[in-house]
């Protein structure tokens, strides 16, 4: 298979499973997405990460028998739970580079109890206001990295899924508008502030109907109370949105304002939602924040 102009590979990988997608940039290339395959995770406590690598080989194998796969640019897009995500405070005075990234490091043993030296830390950097901070483990990066020159990909990124996401919508959230993603049912959501995302709280949804705007409603609000923040104007979410958070958005236009009308929600991949919706969660997970 010849690459098209404007595509790209991208490749779900969780604990249970993995999952491969050719996007495309471009709308005379074909679909902007195609499931290729899935493949199913023999799980291993003591092995995780070699069970994830063989599952990975296992899939492009099948691949590379139809289609070549040499020179592909790939994005590895990770699950949330294979990673960790926390808020770093700079150091008063820091200037460096090397300060923040030992404030970073600090952080992680503080929350987590472990050293950093077996986490890649990435961050987006600043001196001067709170900001967040990934790690992916070095020995999960290795065996992805050493599968993807197996196969002689060019590996352009590796994200986790919430950070994929971010870095493609948060640009299009609406002032007083908190973010949050759905995925395979839990949410992960970012009160946001004046100074940026003030934390990240991963919340199950119950299940349906249970999980309707008045849920949504107390759930956002309980979250400001304990920040010390206003509740949202409204929720710019990403992934599977449930149907009846959005029906409510127009509720809550519609609503006098003395009236206690639900929070609304607006789905800032909506018109992706609608291609994906026969996906599973892993391919959806593959997709994340594809342009």
């Amino acid at each position: 298979m010849r690459r098209a102009i404007g595509q790209s590979l991208r490749i779900g990988v969780a604990a249970h499973a993995v999952s491969l997608l050719r996007v495309s940039r471009w709308r005379a290339t074909g679909s902007p997405v195609t499931v290729l395959a899935e493949h199913t995770i023999a799980t291993s406590s003591a092995h995780p990460f070699d069970a994830i690598a063989s599952a990975l080989r296992a899939l492009l194998q099948e691949q590379q028998q139809v289609r070549s796969l040499a020179g592909w640019p790939a994005a590895f897009v990770l699950a949330d739970d294979l990673a960790r995500l926390w808020r770093v405070t700079p150091p008063p005075g820091a200037t460096r580079i090397d300060d923040l990234e030992a404030a970073a490091g600090l952080r992680f043993q503080s929350l987590y109890g472990e050293a950093p030296s077996a986490w890649q830390i990435g961050a987006d950097w600043n001196a001067v206001q709170p900001f967040f901070a990934a790690a992916v483990p070095r020995a999960l990066l290795a065996s992805l990295t050493m599968v993807a020159e197996e196969f002689r990909l060019a590996v352009v990124g590796v994200e986790p899924h919430f950070v994929s996401t971010w870095n493609r919508w948060h640009g299009a959230l609406k002032p007083g508008a908190w973010y949050a993603l759905v995925h395979d049912g839990l949410m992960t959501l970012a009160p946001v502030a004046d100074d940026g995302v003030r934390a990240l709280r991963v919340l199950p949804l119950p299940a349906a109907p249970a999980a309707d705007p008045a849920w949504l409603t107390h759930t956002l609000q309980r979250e400001a109370l304990l920040l010390d923040l206003p509740a949202p104007a409204l929720l710019q979410a990403c992934g599977a949105v449930p149907a009846s958070w959005l029906r409510a958005a127009s509720a809550a236009a519609a609503a006098p304002a003395a009236a206690a009308a639900p929070i609304g929600c607006e789905a800032l991949d909506h018109a992706r939602q609608s291609l994906g919706a026969g996906f599973s969660p892993v391919a959806q997970l593959a997709w994340g924040g594809a342009r």
